[in-house]
Parts: structure tokens; sequence; C-alpha cells
């Protein structure tokens, strides 16, 4: 591990070469604000705003973005205003499209280098950095019965892009994308835990874990701790397997606690 001149440590993710802050800004809330799952309502941020929160992102030594195409217009908004700034690591994803409102999963090859293609093109990229394969729920049939993962390991070996993953649902799942790629997007928070054998075997392999939902999707007040955000951190973080936590705000004063937790718990 090693620090920045901000305040964010970042990880290496396996042989890959990247090095990513241990707390990544979702970008969902940048593009998409139809059938999401956070406790309120929200419009989706202008450009100005966008871009405030990316600088002190930046300003604490956050690196990592992540988002997708399933997520309205944030990628075309991060290459418009991210460009190919080599001072970001911006993982998206393949798997998932959102049209009309309605989630669709496609897995062929076809579908999944178009979609590289296309995220190459929004993001303004010569290559992505990290990839993940977006699940439907069903990991084992999705890495295993398509051609999705093997698709991706050969964009990999072309130079499109630098790391796979997968942003899995089940601890099959993991573990089986975990023999294959370098990275494991999984929830683990206070309230769900089953997925916890992905993280230590991560750990094991020298893999990458990136955790979603660690606070539960802003639901932290279903949390019986007197301090869930605290809580939060030093549940997730008491795992070195973990290699950065999703956070995803549109919130100045919210991204801010996460940033002074991060390193509260870090520090103890």
């Amino acid at each position: 591990m090693t620090r920045t001149m901000s305040n964010i440590p970042h990880k290496l993710i396996a042989d890959t070469g990247l090095s990513v802050s241990m707390l990544g800004l979702g970008t969902v809330k940048f593009g998409r604000n139809e059938e999401v799952k956070y406790p309120e309502q929200f419009e989706i941020p202008n450009d100005q705003h966008v871009m405030t929160l990316l600088s002190q992102a930046q300003d604490a030594g956050i690196n990592l973005l992540d988002t997708a195409p399933a997520y309205g217009t944030a990628q075309q908004r991060l290459g418009k205003l991210v460009g190919n700034s080599k001072d970001w690591l911006i993982c998206s994803k393949v798997g998932e499209r959102f049209v009309g409102g309605v989630s669709e999963y496609v897995y062929t090859e076809a579908e999944t280098r178009q979609t590289v293609e296309n995220s190459l093109r929004e993001l303004n990229r010569e290559a992505l950095d990290i990839v993940l394969i977006h699940s439907n729920g069903d990991d084992m049939h999705v890495l295993q019965e398509t051609d999705v993962m093997e698709t991706l390991l050969r964009l990999k070996e072309e130079g499109k892009l630098r790391a796979t993953g997968i942003s899995s649902k089940t601890v099959e799942g993991g573990l089986l994308a975990l023999q294959h790629l370098d990275v494991v997007m999984c929830m683990y928070n206070l309230l769900e835990t089953g997925e916890l054998p992905v993280i230590e075997a991560a750990a094991e392999q020298n893999k990458g874990i990136f955790i979603k939902k660690g606070l539960m999707s802003g639901h932290l007040n279903k949390a019986t701790q007197d301090n869930p955000l605290l809580a939060s951190y030093q549940h997730i973080f008491a795992h070195p397997g973990i290699t950065s936590m999703i956070v995803g705000t549109i919130n100045p004063e919210h991204l801010q606690q996460n940033i002074d937790t991060l390193n509260q718990v870090l520090l103890d």
C-alpha cells in the first residue's frame, strides 16, 4: 500500500499495474435517477456540480471512478468532463443495458465488443482501465455458459482494457471469477456478510475486491450501531483483502464524511 500526497491510500490490483484509491466514487447519480434503490429521489446534477465533486474527490486522493453504460448519461458525461486524463482510473461494465426504464442483460461476444468500443468512444480513451461484467444474478451461467468472460479476456490481450472483473451476486460466481479475472465487485456491509468467502479468497490469491453497497445504498438507518457510518468502515476495512469501497454520492458533505471516516479508521 502506498500513500499519495493526499490522504486516501492507494492499493495495487493484482498484477495489472493499476493502483486505485481505497475509496472510489460511484457515478450512477451523475446520469440516472430512474429505478434506483436510494431512499430519496434526487435531481441529476449539472456539469459544474459534478466538476466540483470530482475536484473534491481528487484533492482527497480519490482516483477511482465507477460507471457503466447502464448508468444513463453518466459515462458520456465523464468522457466530456474528465476525458483522457491520466489522473483518473475508470471502471466501466458490460452486459447490462438500461433502456426505457428497464434493464436488459446481453452477454454475447458481439454485444461485449460493441459495448467496449462504445465505452472507449464515450469516455474518450484509447484503452479502458477496468471493465466488469454486470451480472444479472445468475453468475455461474454468465461465466460458464456465455461468451462474455472469454471475450473480455481477449479484449485485454488486444490492449482494449487493462483489468477484467465481475460485479457479482453470488459466492460461487465470485470465487469462480477470481480464478480467471482481476477484480470482483461484491456486496458487503453491516447487514449483508454472505460474500465474505470471496473477500477472503481474493486476499489469498492477490486479486482485487471492490465493495458495492457498503453503506446499504443510503439505508444506514437500518443498522443498530450508534454511529453506523463509522461502524460500516470499521467492519469493511477490517479485511485486508478489500481494495476499494465504491460510494455513490452527489452530496459534497456526504463525500467529505466518507473521506474523513475512512481516514479515521485507517489511522486507528
